[in-house]
């Protein structure tokens, strides 16, 4: 059930949160051998806030508007008393002092934080490997990756493992793994969702299976926090979101990125057939020409690696050493970088920033495929496995973070071995509305292609699966 149906059920008696708990506990225990998308694993805790919800809704005096809906929060937004490993083997493991402003936005809205869920070593793959995590995998197929860096969040999503998930997204790791799990991610214009610490392009976002409840996630969500001194003011949006009437509109449809991997012929094929989709619907569709060049890529990747060196420097030889070794090669490769070429990379920021918004200025949306293939290998850290070539496939998306536009990914279609496609929707800065009102206009229009979500493979016995849970706090 969606965020929106259970809320539904809970206002009606249909249902209770504690019923909801149970249930989506039972589906974790079911799935989480197979795809390992959890971290710190609470249920005892959960099942007590269940109740405590269950006895609100029964007076009629929920806590707020998301009181007793179970919900995920990815392993490096800090929740606390709890460690923030960033996905890597090489952390100290400290509890977090408090809650960073997305989950405790989520939490004061009365949210179950049931889990955590895994990521890359510091976010930086687009993967489901991790020194620290299980290898997490794809739920379409066991054998393929899930992306990342919101690797446990969007799998978790697609297993129905509860209906709200929120990730991060610096390059496309909300996107990107929404994507290739075939749910809804969407990475916010950049400040909407006031986070800690910020970062140039850094944001969190919501991965759900349906565009309300990324919306209902974001009503709380992009709530005011100071301590996100790169946020926006709070601007009391209605984010009760209508699907967009398409006819009219002007929408650029972007099949190549410019740099990285060419776009292959099932996604190009998926993608085309969406702007037809837009197009039939009375909305005026033309090709834009891809403005991101290799050298833009190339020099942000290079300004990345310098800061992951210098991450890894302040850790002794030690720690270091327990860094996945896809990551520390990709790091330590800036130890002969010059000053100039530092630089160049850190300015990459701003040359891509330009070139976004000058590309897609003319238009009210643009289409594009959210990464140029379908879903990798599970065990790869990267579609390319290079260190030294990492990101060919995140041309799409990583403009975007660096623009601050809103973008996101929806499914618009499957593989012939039945992995999923993204569309990416593309916005102006500012315009979160409008690009959940036409992701929600595109819902309604694939709605009967949409296939079930996976189910866990046959014949396991979730009685005799056990699980490392994380420490159960009393309920926060």
């Amino acid at each position: 059930m969606s965020a929106v149906a259970l809320l539904d059920a809970y206002r009606r008696r249909a249902l209770s949160p504690l019923e909801a708990m149970h249930d989506v506990l039972a589906r974790v225990a079911s799935f989480e051998p197979h795809i390992h998308a959890t971290y710190l694993l609470a249920p005892e805790r959960a099942l007590a806030q269940a109740r405590a919800s269950e006895e609100r809704w029964r007076q009629g005096k929920p806590i707020g508007p998301l009181d007793g809906v179970p919900a995920t929060v990815k392993d490096n937004i800090a929740t606390k008393g709890e460690p923030v490993p960033l996905g890597t083997a090489a952390s100290d493991l400290t509890p977090a002092i408090e809650d960073a402003p997305p989950a405790a936005r989520l939490r004061e809205a009365g949210a179950i934080l049931f889990a955590k869920t895994t990521m890359p070593d510091y976010g930086m793959l687009s993967s489901g490997l991790s020194s620290f995590h299980p290898l997490t995998r794809n739920p379409w197929n066991l054998t393929c990756n899930p992306g990342g860096s919101s690797a446990g969040a969007a799998a978790a999503a697609a297993a129905c493992c509860g209906p709200l998930h929120l990730g991060t997204d610096i390059g496309g790791s909300v996107r990107l793994p929404a994507g290739w799990c075939g749910v809804l991610g969407l990475k916010p214009s950049g400040g909407r969702v006031p986070i800690d610490p910020p970062y140039f392009g850094r944001v969190a976002g919501p991965i759900t299976r349906n565009v309300a409840d990324a919306a209902l996630m974001m009503a709380t969500l992009a709530q005011d926090d100071a301590r996100d001194f790169m946020s926006l003011p709070p601007q009391g949006l209605d984010w009760r979101i209508e699907p967009a009437k398409l006819a009219g509109l002007r929408i650029g449809l972007l099949l190549e990125a410019g740099c990285g991997f060419k776009t292959a012929a099932p996604t190009r094929a998926a993608v085309e057939r969406a702007a037809h989709d837009f197009a039939a619907a009375g909305a005026v569709v033309e090709e834009l020409p891809p403005f991101l060049t290799q050298d833009m890529l190339d020099g942000l990747d290079r300004f990345w690696r310098m800061r992951a060196l210098m991450d890894f420097r302040t850790k002794p030889p030690e720690q270091r050493d327990k860094i996945l070794p896809f990551i520390r090669a990709w790091g330590e490769s800036a130890a002969d970088f010059g000053g100039e070429a530092i630089f160049h990379g850190f300015s990459q920021i701003m040359v891509m920033r330009k070139a976004a918004v000058a590309a897609t200025l003319p238009y009210d949306f643009v289409l594009a495929p959210t990464a140029p293939i379908t879903a990798f290998a599970a065990e790869l850290a990267s579609p390319s496995d290079d260190p030294l070539k990492p990101f060919p496939h995140i041309g799409f998306t990583v403009a975007f973070n660096m623009s601050e536009q809103p973008a996101a990914s929806i499914n618009c279609g499957y593989s012939e071995e039945g992995l999923p496609i993204g569309l990416q929707i593309i916005g102006r800065r500012f315009d979160d509305l409008g690009v959940l009102a036409v992701a929600s206009a595109f819902e309604a229009m694939r709605a009967a292609e949409a296939r079930a979500w996976p189910e866990p493979p046959l014949g396991h016995d979730p009685e005799k699966w056990k699980p490392v849970f994380g420490k159960d706090h009393a309920p926060m």
